[in-house]
Parts: C-alpha cells; sequence; structure tokens
C-alpha cells in the first residue's frame, strides 16, 4: 500500500487530498470552489475575507474550526469577546480585548497593524460575527486606509451583509472617526440598520413603561372577610358531630315527651327474637 502523502485529512471534507493546493478530491470530488462559485450558504463555514490575504471577519464558530482557518492560511486570531475561550493557543496566535462595554479601537488597531507588517492573516471575530467584530473591522479601515465611517461600513456590509451593529456600538464609531478626522461625516446614503434590543415577546407578564408603580396603602377599609359575615356564623353548640336527629317540635315549640313516643305503623309486625 502506497504511503499517503498528506499525514492531516481536509478539513472540509474529511478526506486526504492537498486541498491548499488545488487538487480535486479522488472521494467526492471536494476543490476548492471559483470566486463566481462562492454563495452565503456555501461560505457559511468560512470567514469573510475583508481585505485580500489578510484580514477576515468571522463568528465564534468561525474561530472554533481551526482546520478551516489553516486552510485559508489564518495564523492569528484577534477576539473582541473577553469572554470566549481562545480554544488553539498552540496553533494560533491569539490577541483579545479585554473591555466588554467599550471596544478598544487602538488596542485593535496595533494588533492588525503588527500583523500586515508581517503579512499575516488574521481573523477578527465576536460571537456572532454581526456587531463587535465588524466593529473592529471598520475602525481598523478609516485608521489604515484613511476612510470615513460611512464608506468602511459599506465596504465590510459589502464582504458580509450578515453585519447589523448595534446603536451603542455605531456611537462609539462615531466618536472614533472624529477622533482620527476632527468630524463626523453625515453623509451617509445608506445609513445602518441598528441592531434591535431585547424585548419580551408580546409584552406577557411584563409592566409597560408608563405603568404606573403600585403602592401599597395603608389605614383603608378593606373589604370584610367571608369569615365575619353574619349570615355563614354557625355556633358550634348548633351542631355535634356524629349526633342522632332531635326529636321534632310541636306546633308550640315545646319537644314531645319522651314517654309517650309516637305508635308504630300498624303494618309493622315485630319479629321474634327467638
Amino acid at each position: 500500500m502506497r504511503k499517503r502523502e498528506r499525514e492531516n485529512p481536509c478539513g472540509v471534507c474529511g478526506h486526504y487530498h492537498k486541498y491548499e493546493e488545488g487538487e480535486v478530491c479522488g472521494i467526492c470530488g471536494h476543490r476548492i470552489p471559483d470566486s463566481s462559485e462562492k454563495s452565503p450558504i456555501q461560505m457559511s463555514a468560512f470567514p469573510s475575507e475583508i481585505l485580500p490575504e489578510f484580514l477576515f471577519l468571522g463568528s465564534y464558530d468561525n474561530a472554533s474550526r481551526s482546520e478551516l482557518l489553516k486552510t485559508q492560511g489564518i495564523s492569528r486570531v484577534l477576539n473582541t469577546v473577553p469572554a470566549c475561550q481562545n480554544l488553539y493557543k498552540n496553533s494560533f496566535t491569539y490577541h483579545c480585548l479585554q473591555d466588554e462595554k467599550t471596544l478598544q479601537f487602538d488596542d485593535a488597531n496595533q494588533f492588525l497593524e503588527q500583523c500586515e507588517r508581517d503579512k499575516a492573516r488574521v481573523l477578527v471575530h465576536c460571537m456572532s460575527g454581526r456587531n463587535r467584530s465588524p466593529a473592529v473591522v471598520i475602525a481598523y479601515l478609516m485608521k489604515s486606509r484613511g476612510w470615513r465611517l460611512a464608506q468602511s461600513y459599506q465596504w465590510v456590509k459589502e464582504k458580509r451583509q450578515s453585519v447589523q451593529l448595534s446603536e451603542a456600538v455605531y456611537q462609539q464609531l462615531q466618536e472614533y472617526e472624529f477622533k482620527i478626522f476632527g468630524s463626523v461625516d453625515g453623509s451617509n446614503p445608506n445609513p445602518p440598520i441598528f441592531l434591535p434590543t431585547a424585548t419580551p415577546l408580546f409584552n406577557i407578564g411584563f409592566p409597560k413603561i408608563n405603568d404606573p408603580i403600585p403602592v401599597p396603602s395603608f389605614n383603608t377599609v378593606s373589604a370584610p372577610s367571608i369569615f365575619e359575615r353574619s349570615h355563614l356564623t354557625i355556633l358550634p353548640q348548633e351542631f355535634v358531630f356524629g349526633a342522632r336527629p332531635a326529636p321534632p317540635k310541636d306546633i308550640s315549640g315545646s319537644p314531645l315527651s319522651a314517654t309517650n313516643p309516637p305508635s308504630s305503623n300498624a303494618s309493622d309486625i315485630q319479629m321474634d327474637s327467638s
């Protein structure tokens, strides 16, 4: 048996063929797709290439596929979410932003500039690849290419259509644009549609914004308890559990004499006890 020439299988199809060199798999026919064949569905497992052979944008799912990153020649990873774990520290060079609320654009740009000088391919990712990591890439384009915010946003949006910035992140980009250029360009022909904030569905069980806050009241007359109603009051002496029925009363209300019980029916026949 001929010794296989490739030790590790292809990260896409799992078979042994030289994927990076364009060799077609002899088992399933897998090969590198042409640029005209790439669709969003086919490329969902791959990060988006923002700048050719250098800057890639993706999600945590993309960052967790080490073999796919290697097939694209990516060797460095910029993690924009501190809570996301760096999975392959032995295979990639990681740089992680430490602030969860405010994006550290200058810190990220220093790392990306070093990657570009070293001609190293780098992946910038967040959890979904839609908000934080695109903002970092946009900030890098403004700083390194001299593009305004509108142009940088449009460039990234065309490369990765799933980008959807939140209003807070976009405001940070506007502040960074002002820091770089001294002004904010308001002539954006295609303003971004901000990522909606999470709201409860149908407002079930949640108070509305204008609903008055209930305040406890004191020293007010409340409805009487059902145990205080007179028609439900039952004196204990009027009933005894397990007692025999009371003797009938006559019209005057006096009980009949116990010594003169009512005569039994004539049809009743006394049974012989013998």
